[in-house]
């Protein structure tokens, strides 16, 4: 599903490549490997950052997987991988696992990212087929639908709302390792992993795309990038009446926005490749456009700088 985004945003790093000035004579004969996993919300764009890389920097291979923010942070504290993509911030039960495994880190911002809330594109929920309610769904009523207490009890849209389908809920959303998960819980519900159990998970947003967009009655959240991806089989709902935007996530009225992060291990970045892939990471995030080519907001443009500045690079 992310190809075709993923081929839009290399061609346009493609363009700048020369202004950021990455490939010197030196980085062209650097050589490695550099191993990442993690998010599959941060995913897309760590993957196009590492594509348009390896153009620059043949000699250093890069694999970037997608096991969910909290199978990434196990990998990243066992050791077996040097950058870790993270849709939340790493929990102290992580940071314990890092710290006895003696792998020390340094948390990178990378962006800003809006969870959507979307539905199939030919949706039937909400009444006439298409149609989406301008004030979309409240808190209120996706922590009715998704709290633990709702499984088995809330089985029909129209015990949401009267004027709704009586149809069968159908649901979909990302699985327990997901940061999206632990993210919409937290926001939602007011407790992490609180949730109901009989709803289709995945780690992989893709599957969650598909899923949703084959039911009208069916209902899935995961990151803005992937509803922007699929606009053409799935409509984005809005919530407390706010729609899911790059402008909203950036103005902080969008109820679901969340930070997106790379965590790098610190002997990783003593290594040459690990660093010049970092540096050209932050300085391609720095382009605003190149950023939300790929469905995410970008910070203003001095984080990154100062970033780079605190990293020496």
């Amino acid at each position: 599903m992310f190809a075709s985004g993923i081929k839009t945003l290399a061609a346009a790093f493609t363009a700048v490549a020369a202004t950021l000035s990455v490939a010197t004579a030196a980085q062209a004969q650097l050589s490695g490997s550099i191993d990442i996993d993690g998010s599959s919300t941060v995913y897309p764009v760590t993957e196009a950052m590492a594509e348009e890389f390896r153009k620059t920097t043949p000699g250093v291979n890069i694999t970037v997987g997608v096991s969910g923010t909290g199978g990434g942070f196990r990998k990243f504290c066992n050791g077996e991988t040097v950058i870790s993509n993270a849709s939340r911030p790493i929990r102290d039960t992580e940071v314990a696992a890092c710290a006895a495994n003696n792998v020390q880190y340094t948390e990178i911002q990378v962006g800003v990212d809006a969870l959507a809330v979307v539905v199939a594109s030919n949706t039937r929920i909400f009444g006439a087929e298409g149609t989406v309610p301008a004030a979309g769904m409240t808190i209120d009523q996706l922590k009715t639908l998704w709290e633990p207490a709702a499984e088995g009890r809330i089985r029909r849209w129209n015990q949401l709302d009267r004027q709704w389908a009586r149809n069968p809920i159908s649901l979909f959303g990302p699985g327990t390792d997901s940061g999206t998960f632990d993210y919409f819980t937290e926001e939602v519900m007011g407790e992490v992993a609180a949730s109901r159990a009989d709803y289709t998970a995945s780690e992989d947003d893709n599957i969650l795309v598909v899923g949703v967009s084959r039911s009208p009655y069916a209902l899935g959240y995961f990151g803005l990038a992937y509803y922007l991806e699929n606009q053409n089989i799935l409509r984005s709902v809005p919530v407390n009446g706010v729609s899911a935007t790059f402008e909203n996530a950036a103005s902080g009225a969008y109820p679901l926005a969340r930070p997106l992060f790379i965590y790098v291990r610190n002997d990783g970045l003593q290594r040459p490749e690990v660093r010049a892939f970092v540096k050209f990471y932050l300085e391609t995030s720095r382009d605003t456009t190149l950023v939300r080519e790929v469905g995410y907001v970008a910070m203003p443009a001095n984080n990154y700088t100062t970033i780079l500045s605190r990293l020496g690079l």
